[in-house]
C-alpha cells in the first residue's frame, strides 16, 4: 500500500504530542497535517480533505467528541476515518466516541509501531473494493421505509431522516436480505474490515442508533448470533 497518497490530520492541544506523532508518521511516508483544537481541525480538514483524523478527546474550544460530531455533519469530510487518540480509556468515554461517529479508539500512550499498524489497518478500507450485489444502486422500499442510496437519506413513514455513512451502510447490509440473520462477524467485515481494530461494543452502538431512527421493531437481535431486519412492524 502506497502510504504517500494518504493524508493524516493530527488534532491535539499538546505541541509535544503533535511533534512526536508528526515525526513518526512522516517517517512512514504519510502526508501529515496538524491542528491544536477542534475548530481549527474542522476548518483545515475541509481544505485538505484528509483520509484519516487522529483526534484527541480533551481539548479547548470544543472537545474531540463534539469535533467528531461536526465532522460527520460536514458533507465534504463526513466520510473520513476518525480515530480518537486519548489517555481516557473508560467504557463510557469510548461509547461516547463511537456514538459521535468515531471509527476507532486508541489509548495513550502507544508505541509508534503499534500506532502505525492501527493506522494502516484503518486505511486499508480505501484500497478495499467492497463490490457486492448486496449494495443497492437506486431506491428501495421496505414497508414504511424508503432508502435513497444516492442521497444517503431514509424516509420513515414519509419523514426524511439523514444517516451518516456507516449507519447507512449498516442499514443497506441488513436490508439487502430482509429476515436474513447477519452475524456480528459479517457485519464487522463488511463495514469495518476484518483487519480493523474496533471495540466489541461498536456494533451495539450503531444498532442502537438505527433503532432510534427507524423504530424499535425493525431490527431484531438474535442472541449469540447477530441481527436481522424486518420490513414491517410486528
Amino acid at each position: 500500500m502506497d502510504l504517500s497518497k494518504f493524508k493524516i490530520l493530527i488534532v491535539d492541544d499538546e505541541q509535544d504530542i503533535l511533534e512526536f506523532l508528526s515525526y513518526n508518521l512522516k517517517k512512514e511516508g504519510f502526508q501529515v497535517y496538524t491542528a491544536n483544537n477542534g475548530l481549527n481541525a474542522i476548518s483545515l480538514a475541509t481544505e485538505i480533505l484528509p483520509h484519516l483524523i487522529l483526534l484527541d478527546v480533551m481539548m479547548p474550544e470544543i472537545d474531540g467528541i463534539e469535533t467528531c460530531e461536526r465532522i460527520r455533519d460536514t458533507p465534504a469530510i463526513h466520510d473520513c476515518i476518525v480515530a480518537f487518540l486519548t489517555a481516557r480509556s473508560e467504557d463510557y468515554s469510548q461509547i461516547a466516541g463511537f456514538e459521535a461517529g468515531g471509527d476507532d479508539y486508541i489509548s495513550k500512550p502507544i508505541k509508534p509501531k503499534l500506532l502505525i499498524s492501527r493506522i494502516n489497518a484503518l486505511l486499508k478500507r480505501f484500497d478495499r473494493k467492497l463490490a457486492s450485489p448486496q449494495v443497492q444502486v437506486d431506491q428501495k422500499t421496505l414497508g414504511d421505509i424508503v432508502i435513497d442510496v444516492e442521497r444517503y437519506v431514509v424516509f420513515v413513514a414519509g419523514v426524511e431522516i439523514y444517516f451518516p455513512k456507516k449507519e447507512f451502510t449498516l442499514l443497506q447490509l441488513l436490508t439487502s436480505r430482509p429476515s436474513k440473520v447477519f452475524t456480528r462477524e459479517e457485519i464487522f467485515d463488511f463495514i469495518w474490515g476484518n483487519d480493523t481494530f474496533v471495540g466489541d461494543r461498536t456494533i451495539d452502538v450503531y444498532i442502537r442508533k438505527l433503532r432510534e431512527k427507524l423504530g424499535e421493531n425493525h431490527i431484531k437481535t438474535i442472541k449469540g448470533v447477530g441481527y436481522k431486519f424486518e420490513p414491517t412492524f410486528a
